[in-house]
């Protein structure tokens, strides 16, 4: 179920998320939700990333650093950042499956999904922030060219890296899907949208992404909230 962020209507569901559905960093956190069977508790409000409502006061008293996704919990706290979000998500009934059990899978996990974040998904978010048209010039109010094509640069350094992780194991952080393979899902949506293409070499990091399509939680994201607001 979803609203827009004006909309106040009484709605079912203990759990708020703030996003926009085709989002690639939104995506991370419906993943996660799919994943740990959390939808019903979930209630969607849309925040249009293109009109830059995310970057409204309005908003920015929800989360100062004007990103989405954003979870708002039971008892009116905001949660920004995805890791952090899924990380609350994934102890709820305290049996953690995206996060890690043991100290050493929690200490890889967050390992891989940070490098995921840093040299994928964060590096291609750039290129489209400043390579790129991006959001339109009432959102992009400073962009660097020269400095999005090092990203997009880094991005394809990135992708080489963990197509060299994924050629000795089948998930990111080792043989469990984990929180690492959502981040680097999200990477490679935002790859897709910007058409950034994964190199012909990379052979295990395709293989990888075409078996993380055919998850029900990576094929129902955007279907998780109201076809409405989508864009």
């Amino acid at each position: 179920m979803a609203t827009h962020l004006s909309d106040s209507r009484p709605v079912t569901g203990d759990l708020t998320i703030f996003d926009w559905a085709t989002g690639p960093y939104p995506a991370r956190v419906r993943i996660a939700l799919a994943e740990l069977n959390l939808q019903s508790r979930v209630r969607f409000v849309s925040v249009n990333l293109w009109k830059g409502e995310h970057k409204k006061p309005d908003f920015l008293a929800r989360n100062y650093s004007g990103t989405l996704p954003v979870l708002e919990t039971p008892d009116g706290t905001f949660i920004g950042e995805c890791t952090a979000i899924t990380e609350y998500l994934d102890a709820l009934d305290g049996s953690p499956v995206l996060t890690g059990a043991t100290p050493r899978d929690k200490g890889v996990i967050h390992m891989m999904s940070k490098r995921a974040e840093l040299e994928v998904l964060d590096a291609v978010s750039v290129y489209f922030h400043h390579a790129t048209p991006g959001l339109g010039p009432d959102v992009e109010l400073y962009q660097n060219a020269e400095w999005g094509f090092r990203q997009r640069d880094k991005a394809l350094r990135g992708m080489h890296y963990f197509d060299a992780v994924l050629s000795k194991q089948s998930f990111v952080a080792g043989e469990s899907f984990s929180m690492a393979d959502i981040t680097l899902i999200g990477g490679m949506i935002f790859a897709d949208l910007v058409k950034l293409a994964v190199p012909a070499e990379c052979k295990a990091l395709s293989l990888w992404y075409h078996r993380m399509q055919e998850r029900p939680s990576v094929q129902n994201r955007v279907s998780m909230s109201e076809p409405s607001v989508v864009a």
